[in-house]
C-alpha cells in the first residue's frame, strides 16, 4: 500500500502558475495510476488530471485541459502536477490519489481509487 503526500500549493496571483507535488513511499510505484481531485469550499470533490497505466496515458477535466499537465517520474516515486494560467475558479484543496486498477474512461471517478493524500491549499487571488 502506498502513502501519498502533497505538497507545493500556496497563494498566486490569476495568470500564475504553480506546480504540485506528490511524492509516494511503498513497493510498485510505477504499477499505480496517480490521479489529481480538487474541492472547492461548498463543492464537491472532482477529477483534475490523472495518469493511468504502464504507457502513461493521460487524462484532464474540461476545465484544466490546455493548462494543467500532468507527468510522472518513477525513479522518484513522484507525481507532479504543473498548473499554469491559474485562475480563481481553481482556488481548492488539491488531492492526489492512487490505484493499482483504474480503468481508463472511469479516471475521475473518486470509488476508482484506495489511497490518498492529506492535501494541499491552492488560493488564485490577487
Amino acid at each position: 500500500q502506498l502513502r501519498l503526500v502533497e505538497s507545493g500549493g500556496g497563494l498566486v496571483q490569476p495568470g500564475g502558475s504553480l506546480r504540485l507535488v506528490c511524492a509516494a513511499s511503498g513497493d510498485n510505484f510505477d504499477y499505480y495510476a496517480i490521479a489529481w481531485f480538487r474541492q472547492a469550499p461548498g463543492k464537491e470533490r472532482e477529477g483534475v488530471s490523472a495518469i493511468v497505466g504502464r504507457a502513461g496515458t493521460t487524462y484532464y477535466s474540461d476545465s484544466v485541459k490546455g493548462r494543467f499537465a500532468i507527468s510522472r517520474d518513477n525513479a522518484e516515486n513522484t507525481v507532479y502536477l504543473q498548473m499554469n494560467s491559474l485562475e480563481p475558479e481553481d482556488t481548492a484543496v488539491y488531492y492526489c490519489a492512487a490505484d493499482l486498477f483504474v480503468d481508463g474512461p472511469d479516471w475521475s471517478a473518486e470509488s476508482e481509487y484506495d489511497v490518498w493524500g492529506q492535501g494541499t491549499q491552492v488560493t488564485v487571488s490577487s
